[in-house]
């Protein structure tokens, strides 16, 4: 096994338990608030890394078909991953300081240019990876 799938699964399990710790998080907002509901970006947060930790097994196994060389594979997979781990952060900063309102509301370089760089950053590693399966497994 590669560095880059190993890269991948290791972010798969961090992200898994950064979402079970988040519904502690979760939970306990919901306990402590009177209409029973935890924080916006508490529950987004609680999601995405849930999300995210299943996304991240896809990418690995899809990598297992690469026909790219390693470097390019932690190119591809590290791009996303970062920017999985970024919005989890972010959600969770937001959801800890109990910021219910819409955090694009205001126009700031997170949300212009940083979020055309997530793009750019998960769709392109991410059709990356997909490509390189249906190349080698289709395509051969």
């Amino acid at each position: 096994m590669n560095l880059a799938i190993k890269l991948t699964l290791a972010a798969a399990g961090i992200f898994l338990f950064a979402g079970l710790l988040l519904g502690v998080l979760k939970y306990r907002g919901i306990m402590r608030s009177p209409e029973h509901c935890a924080p916006v970006y508490i529950d987004i947060a609680h999601r995405a890394a849930l999300m995210y930790s299943f996304a991240a097994l896809v990418m690995a196994e899809l990598l297992k078909f690469s026909p790219y060389s390693e470097s390019v594979q932690l190119l591809i997979t590290g791009a996303p991953l970062l920017f999985f781990a970024i919005a989890i952060a972010q959600y969770t900063k937001l959801g800890l300081e109990n910021k219910t309102d819409n955090q694009f509301r205001q126009r700031n370089f997170n949300t212009t240019w940083g979020i055309w760089l997530l793009i750019v950053a998960e769709v392109g590693g991410v059709g990356a990876i997909v490509w390189g399966f249906i190349s080698t497994q289709f395509l051969a």
